[in-house]
């Protein structure tokens, strides 16, 4: 019976090691913390599917979108 257990555990942990978060799902994370609104049953979702270096790849190319569009719109309106 133990040995049916710990088979059963075993599987358990290889499919939540296949739960891996899309590039949809961590953009659209990051782009919810960067405006700091967030669902709790999203965040605890979000924190079992999204590993650190995703978010950290997430967050800068994020943030290299943001710097770059504020650049664009203040030369739009600036010329």
């Amino acid at each position: 019976m133990s040995a049916l257990l710990k088979m059963n555990n075993e599987i358990s942990r290889k499919q939540d090691d296949n739960k891996r978060a899309s590039v949809l799902q961590v953009a659209k994370a990051v782009m919810w913390s960067f405006m700091g609104i967030r669902k709790k049953s999203d965040l605890e979702n979000d924190a079992e599917m999204i590993t650190p270096v995703q978010v950290v790849i997430g967050g800068i190319i994020g943030g290299l979108i943001f710097v770059i569009s504020l650049m664009l719109l203040v030369r739009l309106v600036v010329s």
